[in-house]
């Protein structure tokens, strides 16, 4: 599906001083990236702060960005866990109208064999009316679901169309695009190396900062995928610094210090998360002065 090459952002959820939900800014985030090239939106993701984001408000802010969207770009929902069960139930009880893909992550905190993510995704698999896009972090699962199965699960079940790859490996991201099939997309989910990503023939990025610096992240990997290294690269140099101070605490704690600074939206978190630090948002507010945005 070409709907998913190309930059997809992992939105925030927005947050008012009191911590609910702030319509207002996710609206004017939305409006920010479509109106600077993104190519699709991903709901509900680790940026989106889905640990701690209730069912009810889960529905609320899916229905409000596919209302601010009005069906411009594709939307990808995040519908994973460890309990695959829950998984399938959720997928059948969502509203998935305005959805184009399921965005899954790799169960966490169970830790299961390779056989185990096979049988969990051969599962979601049958259960899913919408096309899927894995999701390997093992950063944060601490189980690396190995080549070998992501490119089984993409051979053996044609909804599974795609891997967003997140262990910061560029060893693995290679293999996958050595031997995956054809048509299966391979999706950076590591901002730093998108780009090499792309060169190396991925399908582009599900992107932390491209939601802040869209227009300048989302066509830095429109380059890299056309295959225009040099002009890219200059890109890629500008962005690292920032591309690295959002991730030096916790994710989205930085990037929200960002969207701030660029009056997007606040910083507030929930908890377990806290607000980046004073140096680090110090650090962010000098890194957008040089880079003209403030």
């Amino acid at each position: 599906m070409t709907k998913f090459v190309g930059t997809g952002v992992a939105l925030i959820t927005p947050f008012k001083k009191d911590l609910s939900v702030d319509y207002d800014a996710l609206s004017k985030l939305v409006e920010h990236n479509i109106s600077n090239g993104v190519e699709y939106l991903v709901i509900s993701g680790t940026t989106g702060e889905s640990a701690t984001i209730s069912k009810e408000e889960k529905t609320a802010i899916t229905a409000h960005i596919a209302k601010v969207n009005k069906g411009r770009v594709p939307l990808v929902l995040g519908i994973g866990g460890n309990n695959t069960h829950t998984i399938i139930e959720e997928i059948n009880t969502t509203d998935l109208s305005q959805i184009d893909a399921i965005l899954s992550v790799s169960p966490y905190y169970s830790k299961p064999t390779q056989e185990g993510l096979y049988q969990h995704f051969k599962a979601i698999s049958i259960a899913s009316p919408k096309p899927i896009i894995l999701y390997n972090v093992p950063g944060r699962t601490s189980k690396n679901m190995l080549p070998e199965t992501t490119l089984r699960l993409a051979r053996d079940f044609e909804n599974i169309i795609a891997v967003k790859e997140a262990g910061n490996d560029m060893g693995q991201y290679l293999e996958l695009l050595r031997d995956k099939p054809e048509g299966f997309h391979v999706i950076s989910g590591d901002d730093d190396l998108a780009l090499a990503v792309a060169l190396a023939g991925g399908s582009g990025v599900i992107s932390v900062i491209g939601q802040a610096l869209t227009k300048e992240f989302s066509e830095m990997i429109r380059q890299g995928i056309g295959g225009n290294a040099k002009e890219a690269y200059k890109t890629h140099f500008d962005l690292i610094t920032i591309t690295n101070l959002i991730f030096s605490e916790n994710n989205p704690a930085g990037i929200k210090s960002v969207l701030s600074a660029l009056d997007l939206s606040d910083s507030y978190v929930r908890l377990p998360l806290v607000k980046a630090s004073e140096s680090l948002k110090k650090s962010i507010e000098n890194e957008l002065k040089r880079l003209g945005k403030r």
